[in-house]
């Protein structure tokens, strides 16, 4: 089996107004990977990135891409490991992403055109909501991963609730039938039929608004 190379994600954090934190999102051309979505800077492993395991290495690969995208830098130590997210076989581009999060450091923010035409600091709900009415375009991990940001007020309440936990796995299955990602803990993922009281771990994507689906 081909080994899936390695990215990583940077979600960049900072407190907002009326007890909601904000994020930043990039929006990326309508060209290569995520094409015309708003995802969180990030990018694939390089050789610079390489260290001697695979977390220290998607540190430096998620500080790195933050900068070259956004011009926003982080120290690699101050990074939240908060997912992993392995694709679904399906895919014709696969990488496994780690997925950090670090309160947002101070600075100027530049983008690097090539890979960012616009950026907003905007929070978790504000964004969902944006996607549900076909305002802003997201992909599954970006929208599961603001999803689980709205719990948090503040940047202390969620860098301290995420690095107490081990990070959540997010190895994807699809159901292009049903319009569904499924994931580990879902009854319907390594097959089974659906019950009326089974346990769920879903996400809705056939039509907007998604619906995450969790029990």
């Amino acid at each position: 089996m081909t080994e899936i190379p390695v990215a990583a994600t940077l979600v960049l954090v900072r407190d907002g107004h009326a007890g909601a934190i904000e994020v930043l999102l990039l929006q990326r051309p309508d060209r290569g990977s995520f094409p015309g979505g708003w995802v969180f800077p990030g990018g694939r492993v390089e050789p610079v990135d390489e260290a001697a395991d695979e977390e220290t290495t998607a540190r430096n690969a998620a500080v790195r891409e933050t900068a070259e995208e956004s011009a926003l830098v982080v120290d690699p130590a101050a990074l939240v490991p908060l997912s992993q997210w392995i694709p679904p076989e399906q895919l014709a581009t696969k990488f496994h992403t780690w997925f950090f999060v670090a309160r947002a450091p101070e600075g100027e923010l530049r983008l690097q055109h090539a890979e960012a035409i616009d950026a907003t600091w905007i929070r978790p709900a504000d964004a969902l909501k944006r996607h549900g009415k076909g305002d802003l375009r997201l992909f599954p991990p970006t929208w599961v991963t603001l999803d689980t940001l709205l719990a948090y007020p503040t940047v202390d309440a969620a860098l301290t609730a995420i690095g107490g936990r081990a990070p959540q796995r997010y190895a994807t299955k699809q159901d292009p039938a049903r319009a569904l990602a499924i994931w580990e803990g879902d009854e319907a993922y390594d097959g089974g039929a659906d019950s009326d009281e089974g346990p769920r771990h879903r996400l809705h994507v056939g039509s907007l608004p998604w619906r995450f689906e969790r029990r």
